[in-house]
């Protein structure tokens, strides 16, 4: 069956409905990749056509049949057609990522945001009445976040810890300037500081309360085997050695240095439990349960750390 173009698509559909529908389709069709915000076709086409539209993105059912207009029609057909052609993740097309519901711009300078330290920081795990991390946010003068980016996990930590100065590092130049926009954008320049470098080397001596890190931890065998929709990205945001926990490594061992007393390191890097365990028998790694992971963060305080 031949594929209809963008202009034809535009004429022939009418509605919401009608263009999720479509977009499922033709994501179906062409096999895409997903989990850049998204897991499924379904969950893809809904937020490509309520993002392109300006509509709130949690709330398909009012605007279901809702009639379009051709220049929202041709748009649409258009931008459906960009994601099955280009295999470019979504939210490089529209410059738009979400994490915790806030929105963040991003394009090809910057690895889509889809940490799960965001669900992590706005549980009960900081400030919650039972097994907390930390027991008072408000009393949390510095944070750090390392390999930071777009500057998401920055700016949600300025929200979490409301009375807390945030330092975000990347060693990448063109993310921090995406991350300088979301800073900005998000009024935030006064508290959230950003620098760039190679992990902790640009920042001295400093010492935090909360280190979060979200650090490039995909393996050899994994990078070689990426969707093309993964490749999209900066390698550099994604690559972790061959077993994908060398940078992970080099946090370890820096860490205690840059923690307060009571401080506590709060890192994401995918799988490789069983070689973080072996490798380090002394540490009582606090291993972290989201939505959709378990053993894919953990917690370690800087008592903890000092005895790597």
């Amino acid at each position: 069956m031949t594929e209809p173009t963008p202009a034809q698509a535009a004429a022939e559909l009418l509605t919401v409905r009608d263009f999720i529908r479509y977009g499922v389709s033709r994501f179906n069709a062409a096999d895409l990749a997903y989990g850049h915000g998204t897991t499924t076709a379904f969950d893809e086409a809904v937020f490509m056509v309520l993002e392109t539209l300006h509509l709130p993105i949690d709330q398909l059912e009012p605007y279901l049949d809702a009639r379009l207009t051709a220049p929202e029609r041709q748009v649409l057909a258009e931008i459906l057609h960009a994601r099955v052609s280009t295999r470019k993740p979504a939210s490089y097309l529209l410059n738009k990522a979400y994490i915790q519901g806030f929105p963040f711009y991003v394009d090809e300078r910057v690895i889509v945001p889809r940490s799960y330290i965001g669900e992590l920081l706005f549980s009960e795990l900081f400030g919650g009445d039972d097994m907390t991390l930390v027991e008072d946010p408000t009393a949390v003068g510095r944070v750090l976040d390392l390999c930071t980016g777009s500057g998401c996990l920055a700016i949600l930590a300025a929200r979490v810890f409301p009375e807390a100065e945030v330092d975000a590092v990347d060693l990448s130049p063109d993310a921090l300037e995406v991350a300088r926009r979301n800073v900005a954008d998000n009024g935030l320049a006064e508290r959230v500081h950003l620098f760039q470098g190679d992990l902790f080397a640009p920042l001295k001596n400093r010492k935090y309360d909360v280190i979060l890190t979200n650090p490039p931890y995909v393996d050899a065998d994994a990078m070689a085997a990426l969707p093309l929709e993964f490749r999209a990205e900066p390698q550099l945001a994604l690559a972790g050695g061959d077993d994908g926990l060398d940078i992970v490594r080099r946090i370890l061992k820096e860490a205690p240095k840059h923690l307060t007393p009571e401080g506590g390191l709060l890192c994401e890097f995918g799988t490789g439990r069983e070689i973080l365990e072996a490798e380090y028998p002394e540490l009582d790694f606090l291993w972290l349960q989201t939505a959709e992971s378990f053993g894919e963060v953990f917690w370690l305080t800087r008592d903890q750390l000092k005895k790597t």
